[in-house]
C-alpha cells in the first residue's frame, strides 16, 4: 500500500497539482490522506476542495474549513487569516461548504488502522499546535493507534515516545529529510508532513509524505518526505487579482 499524505492545502490549487503530480510519479495512489485546512489563505478554495473530492481523499476537518463555514469564530485569527477567512466563506459553493461541515475532526486509517489523523492534535484535533516535545508527550495518551499524522503548524517534524523497557526513556524530536525514508517500527510517533500550499519551515516548496507500508524499514512500512517546486508567482498573481493580503502573497516567496 502506497499512499499520499498531505495537510493544510490553504486554497492553493497549483501546489496541490504539483503534489498530487509528484504522488502519482511514486505511486502513492492507493489513497489520499488529507489532515485538514484545505481552504483559508488561498485564492483557489473550491478548485481544491475538488481535487480532493474527485479522488475521494480522506479528509480531516481543520481550523480554516470551520472557520470559512461559520462554525468556528475568528477571534484567534490573526487580522490577515480572518480577511482570508472571510473572503473564502464568500467564494464557496453550497456544496462544498456542506462538504467540510462533514468532515470529521478525526480518523482512523492504513492497511489495519495504525495511523490516526487529526489536523491539530489528539488531545485538541482543531486548534492544538504540536510544536514543542513537552506539549507533544502530553498527547501520546489522547491517541491508540502506534502513529498519528497531524498538521496546523506547517512545519515537517516528527515526535517519538520512547519504548516502556528503554533504561533513560526520553522523548526525542526528529526533523525528516526529504527523500530520506523514516521507519516505523515499534516506537509510538506523532508525525507532521508539513504544508502543501503554505510552507512555515523556511522553504517554499510544497511539503508532504508517502507511506509505504512494504517499504525498506524493519517492519517494512516507512514515511518519506518530499518537496516539491511549483509555480509560487503565478499563485500570487491569482492572490493579487482576489484582493487577499499582501503579507500572505509575500511569505509564498519565503516559506514563512
Amino acid at each position: 500500500m502506497r499512499c499520499t499524505i498531505l495537510s493544510d492545502v490553504h486554497g492553493n490549487l497549483d501546489a496541490l497539482e504539483a503534489v498530487l503530480g509528484d504522488a502519482a510519479q511514486q505511486g502513492a495512489l492507493d489513497e489520499i490522506w488529507c489532515l485538514g485546512d484545505l481552504v483559508g489563505y488561498g485564492p483557489q478554495p473550491n478548485e481544491c476542495i475538488a481535487a480532493l473530492r474527485d479522488r475521494n481523499a480522506l479528509c480531516v476537518a481543520g481550523n480554516h474549513d470551520w472557520a470559512a463555514i461559520g462554525k468556528m469564530d475568528t477571534a484567534e485569527f490573526n487580522p490577515e487569516a480572518t480577511e482570508a477567512a472571510v473572503w473564502t466563506s464568500q467564494q464557496l459553493t453550497e456544496d462544498n461548504r456542506a462538504y467540510l461541515d462533514a468532515l470529521p475532526a478525526q480518523l482512523s486509517v492504513g492497511p489495519s488502522g495504525e495511523f490516526t489523523l487529526v489536523h491539530g492534535s489528539p488531545r485538541e484535533p482543531i486548534w492544538e499546535y504540536l510544536t514543542h516535545v513537552s506539549i507533544a508527550r502530553l498527547n501520546f495518551d489522547y491517541f491508540q493507534t502506534p502513529y498519528c499524522l497531524v498538521g496546523h503548524t506547517h512545519v515537517p517534524l516528527v515526535f517519538q515516545r520512547p519504548l516502556p523497557s528503554e533504561k533513560t526513556p526520553h522523548y526525542r524530536t526528529l526533523v525528516p529529510s526529504a527523500g530520506v525514508p523514516l521507519e516505523l517500527g515499534e516506537h509510538r510517533l506523532i508525525v507532521n508532513p508539513g504544508s502543501v500550499g503554505q510552507p512555515r519551515d523556511g522553504n517554499p516548496a510544497a511539503a508532504y509524505m508517502v507511506y509505504d507500508s512494504a517499504g525498506t524499514g524493519a517492519t517494512g512500512a516507512t514515511l518519506t518526505m518530499r518537496r516539491i517546486e511549483y509555480a509560487v508567482p503565478a499563485v500570487q498573481e491569482k492572490m493579487r487579482s482576489a484582493q487577499l493580503p499582501p503579507r500572505l502573497i509575500l511569505r509564498l516567496t519565503y516559506g514563512w
